[in-house]
């Protein structure tokens, strides 16, 4: 019998096995208390040496449950090393793919205004250079433009390209004229003066921004210009590309 569990206990994982030897150790220590209360010296030995040959060791079970605790501690604390290096690239992945998302939502910068909505109205002529503000927006994707200012201002580092429309009455005195500014300087102009009855003149720039530059279009002074609900005046800009 003591044989039998002794293998027994020798095929349980470590940690039950540890378990059932302390238990068979107290049984043993029950079991002696209990003979050398009557039983014969003789039956007490014999017991004592059947308890003696079956007890395990102790110590060395003590040993193997620490091993095996130390080996799964190691496994641990490699299998929590590579869940952390995998999540430190799973969060990469996404920071990595939260920026393309990003980047590409800033690339789509695109807008078109007209002078007026409705009506037929004329700006002009001014003493000195006055912005233009176009109100009606066509399209202002990346909100970029800002409709109450008249200015763009570039909101990534870019090439981007611009275009002005204007439309006027022709008078030798009075030309009609607009220019495209950015920032503080001076980019083109477009202006035209004779006796027809309208004139309508065009012109536009590509220009590296960087962000925060600001574009806008400057009425020429001593020049007027026209809008009307067809829209004949206007504004355009888009991004190229970034840089």
């Amino acid at each position: 019998m003591c044989v039998s569990m002794c293998v027994f206990i020798m095929k349980t994982p470590a940690a039950v096995r540890l378990l059932l030897s302390l238990l068979m150790l107290w049984s043993g220590v029950l079991l002696v208390a209990a003979e050398s209360g009557g039983v014969q010296h003789e039956d007490a030995a014999a017991a004592t040496y059947s308890q003696q040959t079956c007890k395990p060791d102790i110590y060395s079970m003590l040993m193997e449950v620490s091993a095996v605790l130390a080996e799964q501690r190691a496994e641990l604390r490699d299998t929590k090393a590579q869940l952390e290096a995998m999540e430190s690239r799973l969060r990469a992945s996404e920071q990595s793919a939260q920026e393309l998302r990003e980047a590409a939502e800033r690339g789509k910068v695109s807008f078109s205004a007209s002078l007026v909505a409705s009506g037929d109205v004329t700006a002009g002529p001014y003493n000195t250079a006055t912005t233009l503000v176009f109100k009606h927006v066509f399209t202002n994707t990346g909100s970029a433009y800002n409709p109450n200012t008249g200015i763009f201002t570039a909101p990534v580092r870019g090439v981007y390209h611009f275009t002005i429309h204007v439309f006027g009455d022709g008078h030798q005195s009075r030309p009609t004229g607009a220019s495209l500014n950015k920032n503080g300087d001076h980019v083109d102009i477009a202006h035209s003066a004779g006796n027809s009855k309208h004139v309508a003149v065009s012109n536009g720039a590509s220009l590296l921004l960087e962000v925060g530059d600001v574009v806008f279009v400057k009425l020429w002074p001593n020049t007027w210009v026209r809008d009307t609900g067809s829209h004949h005046t206007t504004f355009s800009g888009h991004l190229l590309f970034t840089m």
